[in-house]
């Protein structure tokens, strides 16, 4: 509006050059270009029409040409209507015309509407009438409403019965269940969603109570709540569970008050089984991610206990296998040295499980025939659970394979085994099952995808819920004091983690337990690759580096190396070893150990892989850490006994020949 204002000749025109107006006149003018509704001035002697882009669409086609024009040329075909309209405003009385009917072309169509003009006198700088200012306000809605009503009055008969249609249309087309009862319990009509909804027919649902439709528990609270509803005549809200024909249970969430009579009631039912699905899911979830978060620090911190195990215990074990290896003392400090050894390696596998519950082993997953593998430990598993288990292994011989690491799997099943035996002390069955499984059954957590499914499952005691939920908790255990180290199904739900699968735990009472570990599949079939042989490397006056920041460790390490035949340079850091070699030092190979302050000693293989690419070196940790050993560095893992280090550098020693 204001652009045309702008492009238009006022000068011409008979209101004068916008530069000439009255403060009067510019203040009502800024007032309808600002507004929203149709407002229009009249000026001057002419009336020169002044008007907003709201009023501009009761103009029509007059619109634009109407600008600045006198108003009698404007509306002269209704000009004998309104004069005494206008002459009223300008004789300084403001005055209106309500419901006027104009003809007006919306969206190509010619449409009947009505207006109310409101005319208000306009006074120049002296004081004087000099125009009127006129509000307009559409009333077709009021108008036509009104019209209605006054139909809807001569009609009222037909719009009873039409209501009467409505409402029983309403009744028949609701997916809500529409039903009259009484408190007597039974029910007078109901709408045909219950069909739909529940499957029964309205036979069915009129000639029985209506309680004998609800779920035993719930029946009582509903009846209760119908009860206080017919005492105190306010409408209720409940949800109960509704059978259905097949046998099924459905959720009903419904709406309930009495009717005006006192002995009956209607009720609305709405079925939010899918509703309560979601939501139990949705708690399903948010559980997993609770228990997932729990368990995943309780990883983090038996990792990092582990692995400072795993160094304290990485000297002790490499001096009593030299103490062993050197028949050190008579035969009775041989029995103690003995003794001691068997601790420590009891101690090594306590690590390894704590390890393995934190997802944190060194595991070399590759494809494993399940089926083979299940079959094969059978007589195992019977030898170490006794004669009075019956042991059954049920797998296809078409099973797929699945990603898994073969040694480690063994020692879950033959844990999972040990378990069941020790729940069931006067006898009963063990069965182990392989089975093909859609991602629809698996955890929540689980990624989609295709699964082998290996239960282990028992028809021992079982557990209650209680004990079931830290089932998989490192160091819990119902066997008393000494009878085990709790670390059992925690080492298994940190190896199914690891390889991309998890654990799953079913049990009740008195009725035995099912663990299930899903494993990813695989379409592959290779030949699973046998451990290198144990060769014991000489050293034949070579030289090893050895790279370790914790003082016992390395004494350790070094006296295994010269042992084996090395002569030992030693180095507490990654750095100090650069600078060694930097210095000249000759060495053959390097020993060295990952975790150790500034650079570790993954990032020391890779500098020396850049500077001496033909120096061989084995990287020595205690835990597989998360991107930080290239699969491709030859490893050993802490504690190791001499036999373990000569393996190492043999397979070594191979791979550089």
């Amino acid at each position: 509006m204001g652009a045309r204002m702008r492009a238009h000749d006022w000068s011409r025109s008979p209101l004068g050059a916008p530069t000439a107006w009255p403060r009067s006149l510019l203040t009502v003018t800024r007032l309808l270009l600002d507004s929203k509704f149709p407002m229009f001035v009249a000026w001057g002697e002419d009336l020169g029409f002044l008007y907003n882009d709201a009023y501009a669409e009761i103009l029509g086609a007059k619109h634009p040409k109407a600008l600045g024009r006198p108003f009698r040329e404007i509306w002269a075909e209704i000009w004998s209507d309104i004069s005494p309209l206008i002459d009223a405003a300008l004789s300084g009385r403001p005055t209106y015309s309500e419901n006027l009917p104009l003809t007006m072309n919306r969206k190509g169509f010619d449409e009947e509407t009505w207006f109310t003009f409101s005319y208000s006198p306009v006074h120049d700088d002296d004081g004087r009438v000099a125009g009127m200012f006129c509000a307009v306000a559409e009333t077709t809605g009021q108008v036509l409403a009104e019209s209605r009503l006054r139909k809807l009055n001569e009609t009222l008969g037909e719009q009873v019965a039409l209501r009467v249609a409505e409402r029983d249309q309403l009744w028949t087309l609701s997916q809500d269940m529409l039903a009259r009862a009484d408190y007597d319990g039974m029910m007078s009509a109901v709408s045909p969603a219950w069909g739909e909804v529940l499957g029964w027919s309205e036979a069915e649902l009129l000639s029985r109570g209506y309680a004998t439709f609800m779920h035993p528990d719930d029946a009582p609270p509903t009846l209760e709540a119908l009860e206080q509803m017919g005492r105190t005549g306010q409408p209720t809200r409940f949800e109960n569970r509704i059978a259905t024909r097949d046998g099924g249970w459905k959720s009903i969430e419904w709406t309930v008050a009495p009717e005006r009579d006192g002995a009956n009631f209607i009720a609305i039912g709405r079925d939010v089984s899918a509703a309560r699905k979601q939501e139990a899911d949705l708690a399903a979830a948010q559980e997993a991610l609770r228990q997932s978060q729990k368990m995943e620090a309780m990883g983090q911190l038996t990792g990092g206990v582990a692995h400072d195990f795993n160094n304290l215990l990485t000297p002790i074990v490499g001096a009593l296998d030299m103490l062993q290896r050197r028949a050190v003392g008579g035969p009775r400090d041989q029995r103690l040295i003995a003794g001691a050894a068997q601790s420590a390696e009891r101690a090594r596998v306590l690590v390894q499980r704590l390890l393995a519950f934190a997802r944190r082993q060194p595991l070399s997953p590759v494809p494993v025939d399940i089926a083979r593998l299940v079959r094969d430990m059978a007589d195992l598993v019977s030898s170490t659970i006794g004669p009075h288990i019956r042991v059954t292994v049920q797998a296809a011989e078409d099973l797929p394979w699945a990603i898994a690491e073969a040694n480690q799997l063994e020692m879950a099943i033959l844990n999972l085994a040990v378990n069941a035996r020790d729940a069931m002390p006067d006898g009963g069955s063990l069965t182990i099952r392989a089975a093909t499984a859609v991602h629809r059954d698996a955890p929540v957590a689980l990624r989609p995808g295709a699964y082998v499914r290996l239960t282990v499952q028992d028809t021992g005691e079982g557990m209650d819920a209680a004990t079931l939920a830290r089932a998989a908790e490192p160091f819990f255990s119902t066997k008393g004091v000494g009878r085990g180290t709790g670390l059992g199904l925690s080492m298994v739900h940190g190896l199914a983690s690891q390889l991309g699968g998890a654990l799953t735990i079913s049990s009740r009472p008195g009725a035995g337990t099912a663990v299930d570990l899903w494993l990813p599949q695989t379409a592959s079939g290779e030949t699973l690759q046998p451990a290198p042989p144990t060769i014991e490397a000489r050293g034949a006056d070579r030289v090893a580096l050895l790279v370790d920041d914790e003082e016992f460790v390395r004494l350790s390490t070094a006296e295994m190396l010269k042992d084996l035949g090395y002569r030992v340079v030693e180095a507490s850091s990654a750095v100090e070893a650069l600078r060694a070699i930097a210095n000249g030092a000759a060495v053959d190979l390097v020993v060295t150990d990952h975790l150790m302050a500034g650079m570790t000693g993954a990032d020391l293989a890779q500098a020396l892989r850049a500077s001496h690419p033909d120096l061989p070196v084995i990287v020595v940790s205690g835990y597989a850490e998360e991107g930080g050993i290239a699969p491709d560095l030859p490893r050993l893992t802490k504690p190791f006994r001499q036999d373990e280090l000569a393996a190492s550098l043999a397979a070594l020693s191979r791979g550089g020949d």
